[in-house]
């Protein structure tokens, strides 16, 4: 079950990210593609590219980047990408040094459940409106779910490092030397290391 969620996660991620990045490139080729049929008098090219509406591409585009961000912010907690200062800590003892970490990541859960809670409690007020977006004019509550969502996704990402620190002692690392995809099962040598044929060889 834990697998499913891992990978429902990192899809949603990479396909926000994806379709973002190919909506802005559209809106801005739209745009520029407007502009020069104007100024060369490309008479038909510009009725067929105005009559196009991509005004609500950029609110599309930040509600994407939202989700990604608190979704990725799960992420980070999984795969141990969060930026954090453990100089100290490191240096305490291992009894001790256990006792702080997890009370941080406790203090992390504790946080983002928080957070998720009051951002459902907001989502839920929404839903009784008739609020919606500027340029979509999509129902506001399904674009601020990504609070609650995210929030609690976190939140159970802090209680899943926790237990598994508790259990091993083991922390998850990123290691920014690794490529997904790429695999290096030895180091290459350089040609100066590698040592001459003997000239007796096979005598």
């Amino acid at each position: 079950m834990l697998k499913v969620l891992d990978r429902l996660e990192e899809v949603l991620i990479a396909s926000l990210i994806a379709g973002a990045t190919l909506l802005i490139f559209v809106a801005v080729a739209h745009r520029y593609a407007l502009d020069l049929s104007a100024k060369f008098h490309f008479d038909a090219l510009y009725d067929t590219l105005f009559k196009i509406n991509l005004s609500w591409a950029q609110e599309l585009c930040i509600y994407m980047f939202v989700w990604m961000a608190k979704f990725g912010a799960a992420y980070g907690v999984r795969t141990g990408i969060h930026v954090g200062v453990d100089v100290l800590v490191n240096q305490l003892k291992p009894n001790l040094r256990k006792k702080v970490v997890l009370f941080a990541l406790f203090c992390g859960a504790l946080f983002t459940f928080v957070v998720g809670t009051m951002g459902l409690k907001f989502v839920m007020e929404l839903y009784s409106t008739d609020q919606v977006s500027a340029d979509l004019e999509a129902p506001r509550w399904i674009v601020f779910s990504a609070v609650p969502a995210g929030s609690y996704l976190m939140c159970f990402r802090f209680l899943q490092v926790g237990w598994a620190f508790w259990k091993t002692g083991h922390l998850p690392h990123h290691d920014e030397t690794r490529v997904e995809g790429i695999e290096v099962d030895a180091p290459a040598l350089h040609p100066a290391d590698v040592p001459p044929a003997s000239s007796g060889a096979g005598r």
